[in-house]
């Protein structure tokens, strides 16, 4: 049986993709009518410069590739998480109280999905984790090429 601590860095990195996917989708289709285009426009572009929507659909496009690609994951959950939030409480809210009756499932489900993003980090596969791997490994070749270095000078 496949233990679930060995696995769980690729679950989370499968969760990670697929909600900085869907979330890059819904802002390209906002700022470039791609894929039906923005919520209510037929096809259409969110104007440049409107807030909040156009704002928020460059959070959603540049916060989900981010996401997706696990680079600087975490201040991109979070931001992206903050701007849900955001629309769920400024626009949503003011509608009915429950996500079900105000339209807001959508912004719900992503404010708590970045935001357990933000607390379990990126999971497996992620640009981030390359750095950190060349972080951890870089004492060693530093103190390697200065050992060089020094026999070098030795001889």
């Amino acid at each position: 049986m496949i233990s679930t601590k060995a696995i769980e860095p690729h679950v989370v990195a499968l969760f990670r993709v697929v909600a900085g996917l869907l979330f890059a989708v819904h802002g390209a289709a906002s700022i470039f009518g791609v894929l039906g285009g923005a919520v209510g426009s037929n096809g259409g572009t969110i104007p440049v410069g409107t807030w909040p929507g156009w704002y928020a659909a460059v959070i959603q496009l540049i916060g989900g590739i981010l996401v997706l690609l696990g680079a600087g994951t975490r201040g991109a959950a979070l931001i992206s998480s903050g701007s849900m939030a955001y629309a769920y409480f400024t626009v949503h809210q003011e509608r009915a109280l429950w996500p079900i009756q105000n339209g807001g499932e959508l912004s719900a489900l992503y404010a708590w999905a970045f935001l357990l993003i933000v607390i379990t980090g990126p999971g497996a596969w992620a640009i981030d984790g390359l750095f950190a791997g060349a972080r951890a490994a870089r004492p060693e070749r530093d103190e390697a090429d200065r050992t060089d270095r020094e026999e070098a000078g030795a001889l």
